[in-house]
């Protein structure tokens, strides 16, 4: 067991819009389920079907974490190369779009697969509530939505969003991490959208892009380190080939492991959450652990 700024972890293999409204994970009782993970969909690997499989022992809502059906996002790779592996899970998923989403013009095989669930195709944002917990997907693809900036149509959505909606509890998700130890490394575009979250008193954000697994300790849009900040996890562990990391841990980055594909699975409690890595069969790398909301 390891203190981490309000949490407990324990990790093995690295060291210690659609509608508003309640979504309850399918078939559970008691505290909801949130699965996670981005970067999945991949007819050149066989671990997107792996981790497509681990679903089927797992109920819950799904967020996806952008990068789902490699390498363009078009609709013949979605029915062919997401669809087989994740698709019969389609009704709970909660999706947000990657940069390979946005290879195809206007991410049309994103929208057009999830339909309603991926909420207006012009924004690709929204929000939902899930049990005690308030849950926001963004749009990364800053461009295609017209910035992230302060002052943008999604940072100035997002204040408006977080402030009609208070919650004790606030989890964020989209693809293009803030912070990263991974190859493609830290992303100020969305430092606004972390700013706005902040502010508000948000305590997870979600995300893909690196292929690896990594938490990080909670911390300021900045990247100070603070017990009141912003726990963050990148999860592109979803089927897709992995990437090595290439450079040292950074002081803030918790935990981190390159060589499992796996899910997250977060329990969302009234004031709290548990957090496990869950990896494909045949290995064995994880990472669990509690923390309190703000």
């Amino acid at each position: 067991m390891c203190a981490l700024a309000g949490a407990v972890a324990v990790g093995v293999g690295a060291g210690c819009s659609g509608p508003e409204g309640t979504h309850p994970p399918a078939g559970t009782v008691g505290d909801p389920v949130l699965l996670a993970a981005g970067d999945i969909g991949n007819c050149g690997t066989t671990q997107d079907t792996d981790t497509g499989n681990l679903l089927d022992a797992l109920p819950g809502t799904i967020a996806l974490l952008g990068d789902l059906a490699y390498t363009s996002g078009t609709p013949t790779e979605f029915n062919t190369c997401f669809d087989p592996a994740w698709g019969r899970h389609k009704a709970r998923m909660k999706p947000t779009p990657g940069n390979h989403e946005y290879l195809t013009s206007g991410a049309a095989g994103y929208y057009g697969y999830f339909g309603a669930l991926a909420g207006d195709p012009s924004k690709g944002y929204y929000s939902y509530n899930l049990g005690d917990w308030h849950l926001v997907a963004l749009n990364s693809n800053c461009a295609a939505v017209g910035g992230c900036g302060a002052g943008s149509a999604q940072e100035t959505w997002l204040r408006q969003d977080l402030a009609a909606n208070p919650r004790t509890c606030t989890l964020a998700y989209w693809h293009h991490p803030r912070f990263s130890s991974g190859s493609h490394g830290d992303d100020t575009t969305v430092q606004p959208l972390w700013k706005a979250l902040d502010d508000a008193g948000a305590d997870l954000i979600l995300t893909g892009h690196d292929h690896d697994y990594e938490r990080w300790k909670p911390q300021t849009a900045a990247g100070t380190a603070t017990a009141n900040g912003i726990v963050q996890f990148v999860v592109g562990t979803g089927g897709t080939s992995l990437r090595a990391f290439t450079s040292a841990q950074p002081a803030n980055s918790a935990l981190r492991d390159a060589s499992t594909w796996g899910v997250l699975k977060l329990t969302l409690h009234s004031t709290s959450y548990d957090w496990e890595f869950v990896p494909i069969a045949g290995q064995t790398f994880t990472d669990k652990g509690t923390g309190a909301c703000h």
